[in-house]
């Protein structure tokens, strides 16, 4: 048996299973995206353990799964920031965190550890897929450290007015306790 050599980070990436860490060399930017339809979508890198927009600080967290954008759509986002600018706070003084980011790992314990949040607003992330138990649309849950409620994504919303009136009615409820 001979050993396999290669540069090649695409076939690095299908080869191996582990995390792999540069010893001080350029990782080509092919690996820093995700494939979408026919589309690549370029996702911000970080050295810290997740890539978040906004202030983890607040202790308020969104965290939401989409592939398509490296936060939300351009729609979404201007939705989101009318939302949350309703209850007089920012994007800037929120975290929000996208799981499709391949950097970002999708373990709620790491979530716990790293951002340090009393209240965590899933934006179309299923519950299970965090391994939480089961949460009603636009209902929560409280924890020992964090409250989670669990709504539709922006996209969802657009496509369904009483989602959207449900999920204002609920969160307006959430932030304000």
């Amino acid at each position: 048996m001979s050993n396999l050599i290669t540069d090649n980070p695409i076939a690095l990436q299908a080869l191996m299973s582990d995390t792999i860490f540069t010893a001080g060399f350029e990782v080509p930017e092919m690996l820093h995206t995700a494939e979408s339809n026919s589309s690549v979508v370029s996702f911000d890198t970080s050295d810290e353990e997740f890539v978040y927009q906004g202030d983890k600080s607040t202790g308020i967290l969104f965290i939401l799964r989409y592939p398509d954008y490296p936060y939300f759509s351009p729609q979404a986002a201007e939705a989101f920031a009318k939302t949350i600018a309703a209850l007089g706070l920012t994007p800037e003084t929120v975290a929000v965190v996208n799981l499709a980011n391949p950097q970002n790992p999708n373990e709620f314990k790491r979530i716990m550890q790293f951002f340090t949040p009393s209240k965590i607003t899933l934006l179309g992330v299923e519950p299970k897929s965090l391994v939480l138990p089961e949460i009603a649309h636009n209902s929560y849950m409280k924890g020992r450290v964090a409250t989670v409620f669990n709504t539709f994504s922006f996209e969802e919303m657009f496509a369904d007015v009483n989602k959207k009136k449900l999920f204002w009615g609920e969160f307006k409820t959430f932030i304000g306790s």
